[in-house]
Parts: structure tokens; sequence; C-alpha cells
């Protein structure tokens, strides 16, 4: 069979409320667009762990933070465990990453062939919570609210110049792939760090949110002592009591992350007229998806590490060949990215599937069903104990050893303001997810693995930063003796090979 390539586009952070249908009508993204009314659309995505790095493991890997040991931005991605980059080249694939992932140990690939840039953020265990010491701030590194009373516009960034990267060498590959000098099928994943903080953006984008309507959240702020238990610990974790934050810091924060939604659009919209202007576009699966999403003030929260809607619902759209374009209400979540994309590929995962928690969303993109809920984890900073939800049909469940449980109806109270986890008249439904929950996690055991894998990395990494320091950052290979015109190189074939369309 011809397989198709597929082209990932993933962005971080992106608040999947944002996009109920498509996105939402008053964003200025004419290439997110146009991809929209080709696509499969899933209103109701969930991330697997709303952090980084346990979000991308779950997104790569159809697994969750629990299965992948991958519970925080500093826990190891085990080599051996399958991704769909895996999947893709043990089938004949071409896989190839321009951009964030996040992973974190010595294997910086998992799977990807070649890996065009390094990453945005760190490779070793320097960011491991500690169970250990919970109310501990780590200032270094923790987020704090800066963020957002640092809002505005700025022309470059540590984000951008690492963006701008991304899209320029995932645009190269592009071209090159279009050339044709390899004829196998290619899987690109572009993975780029905005619209993640800091709320900075340029001066071209900013400006197209000047009138916007929605530069304060649906929900305001709750007073602290009115938050759920978790969401204090995140008000805590985030140093809250050190800045003052004005109604103007909000709605600058929301008009730069708007604005960067924007800049994002122009950056894929880059790679989309390189894969056209090739003539690739009719033989590519196309995927958007987001590894979390982002708070942006509504009840006081900011960023993620939060089970409610703005912190886990992503965006995620399909155009494939074999996935109606339409919308899709089904709960699902990122993890089933890696079966879908191996079903649409004709790639077999049979050797691996009893391990793997994601599904195949394909039959969803041709009117079918879907009756397992879906489920996400979190077990980072800002929490002292693992974390569990599942958000099945109209309701999502959450629970801690630590807190009382939760219980929202989102069709009803889109905005979880209502917790009906002590009204009768949900008791029943309550048990329901009590059962399922208790199914599938061993809450005491999950937190016992979390301490281990904490205790040991603060070891590992205090260990391996005394005397010498050896990396694991991937550092990209760049062939500079052959790339352009050398002198083992004839100079006639190079313009030929290089050309495209040639002849024309």
């Amino acid at each position: 069979m011809t397989r198709p390539n597929i082209l990932i586009f993933m962005v971080d952070q992106l608040n999947g409320t944002l996009f109920p249908d498509g996105p939402a009508e008053w964003l200025h993204v004419p290439n997110l667009r146009k991809l929209a009314e080709r696509s499969t659309r899933f209103r109701n995505c969930y991330t697997a762990s709303p952090l980084c790095a346990p979000g991308r493991a779950g997104f790569m890997s159809g697994q969750l933070p629990s299965a992948t040991g991958v519970y925080d931005n500093a826990a190891e991605f085990a080599s051996s465990i399958p991704t769909y980059a895996h999947h893709l080249r043990r089938a004949g694939y071409h896989t190839c990453l321009s951009g964030k992932m996040h992973f974190v140990g010595p294997d910086q690939l998992h799977g990807f062939e070649e890996r065009l840039t390094t990453d945005v953020y760190p490779a070793d265990f320097g960011w491991t919570p500690d169970y250990r010491k919970p109310g501990e701030r780590i200032d270094w590194w923790y987020h704090n609210m800066g963020s957002v009373t640092g809002s505005g516009v700025a022309e470059i960034s540590n984000q951008m110049e690492y963006d701008d990267e991304v899209a320029y060498h995932a645009t190269r590959k592009v071209y090159d792939l279009g050339r044709r000098h390899d004829d196998r099928p290619w899987c690109l994943t572009v993975s780029f760090t905005h619209p993640h903080d800091p709320y900075v953006a340029r001066r071209k984008y900013w400006d197209l949110y000047e009138d916007c309507e929605h530069l304060m959240p649906p929900v305001g702020p709750i007073p602290y002592d009115e938050q759920d238990n978790h969401s204090k610990r995140i008000f805590d974790a985030n140093d809250w009591r050190s800045f003052d934050i004005t109604e103007e810091d909000v709605r600058r924060s929301r008009r730069a992350y708007f604005a960067n939604i924007s800049y994002l659009d122009d950056k894929i919209g880059q790679v989309m007229e390189a894969l056209e202007g090739t003539r690739q576009e009719e033989d590519t699966i196309i995927l958007f998806v987001s590894d979390h999403g982002d708070m942006l003030g509504e009840r006081g929260l900011w960023f993620k590490m939060s089970f409610f809607e703005g912190s886990v619902r992503v965006p995620m759209m399909i155009a494939a060949p074999g996935m109606e374009p339409g919308l899709v209400e089904t709960p699902v979540s990122n993890i089933d990215v890696c079966p879908t994309l191996c079903d649409l590929a004709g790639v077999s995962m049979a050797e691996v599937m009893p391990w793997t928690t994601g599904e195949s969303l394909r039959p969803l993109g041709q009117g079918g069903a879907r009756k397992t809920p879906v489920a996400m984890e979190y077990a980072a900073e800002a929490s002292y104990s693992p974390m569990i939800a599942l958000r099945e049909g109209k309701w999502k469940y959450t629970n801690c050893a630590l807190d009382p449980e939760q219980l929202f109806d989102l069709e009803a109270d889109p905005h979880e303001l209502t917790n009906l986890a002590e009204d009768p008249a949900a008791a029943e439904v309550l048990e329901h997810f009590r059962v399922a929950a208790a199914a599938r996690w061993d809450l005491e055991q999950y937190d016992a693995e979390v301490r281990e894998s904490q205790a040991r990395r603060w070891v590992v990494y205090e260990a391996l930063r005394n005397g010498a320091y050896y990396p694991w950052d991937h550092q990209p290979l760049q062939r500079a003796s052959e790339r352009y015109m050398r002198n083992h190189m004839d100079l006639n074939v190079v313009e030929e090979n290089q050309r495209y369309p040639r002849g024309e």
C-alpha cells in the first residue's frame, strides 16, 4: 500500500475552550481556520496530564503518566517505551522532529530519525518536585505571577527566538522532502513553544486584538479562602502573595496570549505554504494539537497544573482521507494520537496495545461511537499527592487522597462552579465514577511510586552536578560540508537536484 505522509503541528499551552468547533470566530487565524474546514474537529479533547513533559510523553506513547513514569517535567522518558515515531519508523517512515518535546533523559530522539533543533527546556532532573517537602517553592524554576505582571509587547524574546527557529527548520525540511530524494513516506512533527507564557507578543500581532471583547475571563477571581484545596496549592506554588494582579495585567496578558496564537498561525502558514508549493498536500495527513491548556486568569488561576477545563482541555483537529470533516462532541484524549496515526497509516500496534490506553479516533471521524471515559493524571509541582480525573459524557470527576472529590456537570455548569459530589441527587453518578476510578488506580501505590522516582532523581541530579557536567541536551547535527555547493560535488547536479519542480 502507498502510505500517507503525516504532518503534526503541536503547540504549547493552548486553551481548548478557544476551539469550540475549530478556532473561535474572533481569533485572527486564517491558516488554522482553513485547516479546520477540512478537519475532523474534537471539541472535547483532553491532555493526559496538564503539564508539558507528562502530557507530551502521553501524546507520543498513548499511555498515562502512571504507565510511562513521566510524572513531571524532570522525569525520565524511558527509551524502551514505543512512541508513534517508533511505530511509523519501524514501518518504513522517515520520522523527524522540529521543535519542543521536553524529553528528559539521555535519549533525546525517542524514535525520531532526525531532530532539527534543540529543546527549549532542560533535559536533566533539575526540575524535580519533592513530595517530602509539601509547600516548598523552588524559586529558580517554579512559575510565578511575573509572567502576568510583566506581560506586553516585545519584538524578540527567548520563546520567539525558539519558535522562529522551529518554523525555519520545519519549512526547510518540507521543501527538502518535496524534492523527493528519499522515496519513503514521512512523518514530520513541528512543535512550537507558544502561546506558553511569558505573555509577550510582537506588535504586529498585539495590534490585532486592540478591540478584542474577550480580554477578561468569563469567570473572575475567586477569593483564596473560597478556592478548592488544589487551587490553593497552585496559588501558593505560583507565589501569588508577592504580586498585585490588576485588571490591566489580566487584559494585557490575555491580549498577548491571543496575539501569540496569531503568531503561531503565521508560522503554521509558512510550513503549509511549503507543503502546497511542493505538491505534497494531497498525500499528507495533518494533525493539530496542544499538550495542555492555560487557565488565562479564570477563577484567578493562570498556567496549567489543574483539572479545570481551561488547563486540561486542548484543541485537536485531524485532516485525513479516512476521516470526515466535521465536529465530534465525544470526549477524547491526546493519548489517542499514537494509535490514531498508526491506524490511518496502516501500521499495526498489536504487540503493545495491551499496555496502551489510547484508542484510535478514526471511527469517530466516520460517525462511530466511543464508550470509554477519558482519564487524566497529575503528580507534579503544586500537588502533594497524585490526582486523577475521568471525563465521561457530560460529567467530570476528580479525586486525590488529600482532597474532597469533585463532580461537575459540564453541560449545566461549563465553568465548573458547582461541585455536585455532596449532592444526593448525584449520588449514583458519583458512585459510578468511584467504582471506575478504583478499578483503574491504586492511589496509595501511585503515590509511593512517585515518591520513589522523585527521591532517586534528587540523588542522581545532585551527584551529576558535582564535578564536570555532561549535558543531555540535544545538539542538532549540522552537516555543513554536505549543504549547498562543495568541491566534492558537481555543480550541475546540485542545481538540478535541489530545484523543485524541475523543468518548469
